[in-house]
């Protein structure tokens, strides 16, 4: 009886050590620079965006989500570039340098190649565990 429980004690240690010296799988995303990301987080922080926007449905309600506008169909990159520099009715026109325009350009793409925002697509399931759900 205490042979195996040393020995199941020490398999669990030498897999738990495993995973911290080699991790199991480390997927490097080239959908964005993450330099430029890390710099456009900073632009998005600086210029109080998450006041009026939402990324993963936290933050403002006073724009949109824009947790997937980079992939969005009829958004994009090319409007998002177009609403900060003209802005609209509730938001401001930013003067953005071209190098903070790019970081944030590439921290969106970031957040967009991260994952999904749309709450109504998940589910809890049994486990208490979010999955997606395939009636919606």
């Amino acid at each position: 009886p205490t042979y195996v429980f040393l020995i199941l004690s020490i398999s669990f240690l030498g897999y738990s050590f495993s995973i911290y010296i080699k991790p199991l799988s480390i997927k490097e995303d080239t959908a964005f620079d993450k330099s430029m990301a890390s710099t456009g987080q900073l632009v998005w922080q600086h210029y109080n965006c998450q006041s009026c926007h939402q990324l993963y449905n936290l933050g403002g309600y006073l724009g949109p989500d824009l947790t997937n506008v980079i992939s969005h169909p009829d958004k994009g990159e090319k409007i998002i570039r177009a609403m900060v520099k003209s802005g609209t009715k509730q938001m401001p026109a930013f003067t953005l340098s071209d190098n903070e325009m790019n970081s944030l350009i590439e921290y969106l793409k970031s957040i967009d190649a991260s994952g999904s925002s749309d709450l109504r697509k998940l589910k809890i399931n049994n486990l208490g565990m979010i999955e997606e759900d395939e009636r919606k």
